[in-house]
């Protein structure tokens, strides 16, 4: 399933990397001039290396001091990636075309920020599944509940505009879509931090030799009983509840979904305008392109990854064994000895014991 999702992320990656390009190429092309696709395609892949090999180095440890070819890729693997680029930059100058040089660096700029919309964030995507599945669903679901029920909301009660780069979109829909979210955010949580395989880690097992998602749920996944403020307890008669502590954070998930979110589609309609194009691309009948579907997306994934960095995870263990294990023996060995001395100092190891 971790592979699957995996390779649905990377295939949404390169259809939206190609619509976007694609629409850079048709005023490029007319031009006549060399190399800007081929480039472009290349400098996606020299991108992807990096980050895919990045995401290797640090979720994938046992795997990489099994094979010894790995050892290799992944010691020197951000000088491989800065090297390939490079023969991409010097291909991009040696394509230069006398009288068109301010129309070459504007689509080798344009390159670079679509990279920046959809390579990058689509690695946050990644690296927010590997954190449990709960971290990949629960965001996906409500943008796309936020998006159906701000339609819901406008098309029955729509009366105020609420921005003219949308001028379907209305404030009844908009804040008729918070509070749906919020709710449907909330309850979702809750059915999902019941089960293990969507709360717990994607971890690699080299014993199985395969990706493994059960653990024993942190705290965030256990029912805390809370005390409701006084003029809740007036209106529901309850005095706690008993309520996963992820239920609290998708609160926080949802109100972004709702409030900013919307944002990544509005940022879409301006620049679809500023081309004068109705959509991306028509890949979905009906709906335009993948990239028409998932703006407001990419803006969630890199929430939901700042969001974990500086409110959820902790230092994590396993991850700080696989970096250790990548070094060479005499290394290990040193940070053992100094590991050691820190915990003798601290008072729990015994001058005795660590002499042995």
């Amino acid at each position: 399933m971790c592979i699957l999702l995996h390779m649905c992320v990377l295939y949404v990656q390169i259809k939206c990397f190609h619509e976007i390009i694609t629409i850079g190429y048709r005023v490029y092309h007319s031009y006549e001039l060399p190399w800007f696709r081929t480039l472009s395609w290349y400098i996606l892949l020299c991108v992807n290396y990096f980050f895919y090999g990045e995401t290797v180095a640090d979720y994938f440890g046992a795997l990489v001091q099994r094979e010894e070819p790995l050892q290799f890729l992944v010691r020197y693997h951000r000088f491989i990636s800065f090297a390939m680029y490079l023969a991409g930059f010097c291909m991009f100058v040696l394509s230069l075309v006398k009288k068109h040089y301010r129309l070459q660096f504007y689509m080798f700029g344009w390159t670079h920020v679509t990279l920046l919309i959809v390579v990058t964030q689509s690695h946050l995507v990644i690296q927010n599944l590997f954190e449990g599945m709960i971290w990949f669903i629960v965001p996906i679901s409500i943008v796309i509940c936020n998006d159906i029920m701000a339609y819901l909301f406008g098309f029955f009660f729509g009366r105020t505009p609420l921005i003219k780069l949308s001028p379907k979109k209305t404030w009844e829909g908009f804040i008729g879509g918070f509070f749906a979210t919020v709710v449907f955010g909330f309850l979702f949580a809750y059915a999902l931090s019941r089960y293990n395989y969507f709360v717990c880690p994607v971890d690699y097992s080299s014993e199985t030799n395969s990706f493994i998602v059960d653990c024993e749920p942190s705290p965030l996944f256990h029912l805390q009983e809370y005390t409701l403020p006084s003029v809740m307890q007036t209106v529901l008669g309850w005095k706690t509840v008993h309520l996963y502590p992820f239920q609290i954070h998708s609160i926080a998930l949802s109100t972004f979904a709702s409030l900013i979110g919307p944002f990544g589609g509005f940022f879409a309609s301006g620049f679809k305008r500023a081309f004068k194009i109705k959509d991306f691309a028509d890949t979905i009948p009906g709906h335009g392109g993948i990239m028409d579907r998932f703006d407001c997306q990419y803006l969630m994934a890199t929430f939901v990854h700042v969001y974990i960095g500086s409110f959820i995870r902790g230092p994590n263990p396993s991850k700080v064994l696989q970096q250790l294990l990548v070094l060479q023996p005499e290394q290990q060995l040193q940070i053992y000895n100094m590991l050691k001395s820190h915990l003798t100092d601290k008072g729990m190891l015994q001058p005795a014991i660590s002499e042995q």
